[in-house]
């Protein structure tokens, strides 16, 4: 594996990389005056965190703190590691986190490391490594997901990333073309690049008042491979684009975003559903899954590739066979016509509409910063150690409002708004 900050530097544009800084912050953020950052952030993406800190400190953060991941470190411990390292994970890190939200931090993810790292390795000890640090992870992730402070993720071209995108070309220009990918989906590709995300935001908020105001109690999905009625959570609302935390901060959690997502009912989804894009997942491409519902749970699973590890993730708890959250994005996203493939489902789930495994968000309640986790659970909310995203639409999907009375409503026809 080749990493060469320099050269990979050098084709990155420097001003939109500069403007994806300004946009996390100001958008993304919308980190206040005094409010600390705590940023973690794989090692090549070191330039965007700098530039991050920048504006952070030019918006008045009071410390930024990052914390970097290597690609390098991570193999180590999958070539030289004991084996019962594989079962355990920096419980004090994550636990520091969370302290950390109590006092208001904001958090900031940058993703950019191949997304295929694991790929050769060995997929029991990445499952069990997994699954201890997303026990680990915990008492930090239930404060993200429960949206008690403002945060955010983007995405940094890393080399290795770039390579698997555009397997084709040598590492400056896949590494370019890349870049140029993230910064039109991130919309910070021209000029007033924070006035477009406050016009992107009004459009999806137009949207979730749509939703809100028809209170469907499930959506029925049809097309090829697929018959599936997803029932709502009682009480569900709708978001998408900037929504307000617990700390009564309005951020931008994902950027780029095209969806509009609420959650459904853990206990009512019945029928088949088949993917329509590949699920990169711990180094496993998981391609053309196929499962089957009832009253909730999945109880057959199938995949052309990554089958194993696809019923290992199932197997993660109770929760993981069922859903957390349902998202609506139309096929003609910029995402979805720009024809690529990110291997990363913050850019891979914004091309088509999805469905993610696992937990819930308890923001997705009409006031749900006010429910305790039982009012949720009994609401229909789902609980578990993951939430993964995987991509259901097309444009030969339809999908129809259904209400409390059986009427129907056409939400989607041939994967555009309806």
């Amino acid at each position: 594996m080749n990493t060469h900050p320099r050269n990979i530097a050098a084709s990155i544009d420097p001003v939109k990389l500069d403007r994806l800084a300004e946009v996390a912050i100001k958008i993304g953020l919308r980190l206040q005056a005094g409010q600390d950052l705590l940023v973690t952030a794989p090692m090549v993406a070191l330039p965007l965190v700098r530039r991050i800190a920048e504006h952070a400190y030019k918006a008045g953060c009071g410390l930024v703190t990052p914390f970097f991941s290597d690609e390098e470190i991570t193999l180590s411990r999958y070539k030289f590691g004991p084996e019962e390292g594989f079962d355990r994970a920096a419980g004090w890190l994550y636990e520091g986190m969370s302290r950390a939200f109590d006092r208001n931090t904001a958090r900031l993810a940058i993703v950019g490391d191949d997304p295929m790292l694991l790929a050769g390795q060995d997929p029991a000890r990445v499952s069990r490594a997994s699954k201890a640090n997303s026990i680990a992870y915990q008492p930090a992730l239930e404060k993200i997901v429960n949206f008690d402070v403002n945060w955010n993720i983007v995405a940094y071209p890393g080399a290795s990333w770039a390579s698997r995108v555009f397997p084709g070309d040598e590492e400056d220009v896949a590494v370019a073309k890349l870049a140029d990918a993230i910064f039109a989906a991130s919309r910070v590709d021209n000029d007033g690049a924070v006035a477009a995300w406050e016009k992107h935001n009004a459009t999806l908020r137009e949207r979730t008042e749509w939703l809100n105001g028809q209170r469907f109690h499930a959506l029925h999905y049809s097309g090829p491979g697929t018959d599936l009625t997803i029932g709502l959570a009682d009480g569900h609302e709708w978001q998408g684009g900037a929504s307000t935390a617990r700390n009564g901060i309005i951020c931008n959690p994902n950027i780029p975003t095209e969806e509009v997502f609420t959650t459904p009912h853990a206990a009512r989804v019945d029928g088949h559903v088949v993917s329509t894009k590949p699920l990169s997942y711990q180094g496993t491409l998981i391609d053309d899954i196929a499962v089957h519902f009832e009253a909730g749970r999945i109880v057959e699973a199938k995949a052309s590739r990554g089958e194993e590890v696809l019923n290992k993730v199932l197997d993660t708890d109770e929760g993981a066979r069922r859903l957390g959250e349902v998202a609506l994005v139309p096929h003609s996203s910029p995402i979805s016509s720009s024809g690529l493939l990110f291997f990363n489902t913050l850019f891979d789930e914004n091309a088509a509409c999805h469905i993610a495994l696992g937990q819930c968000y308890s923001k997705c309640f009409v006031d749900g910063g006010k429910l305790t986790p039982d009012q949720i659970a009994a609401q229909g909310g789902n609980k578990s150690l993951i939430h993964i995203d995987w991509m259901i639409g097309s444009d030969r999907i339809d999908i129809d409002g259904v209400n409390a009375h059986g009427g129907r409503l056409p939400v989607f026809r041939k994967g555009e708004w309806a």
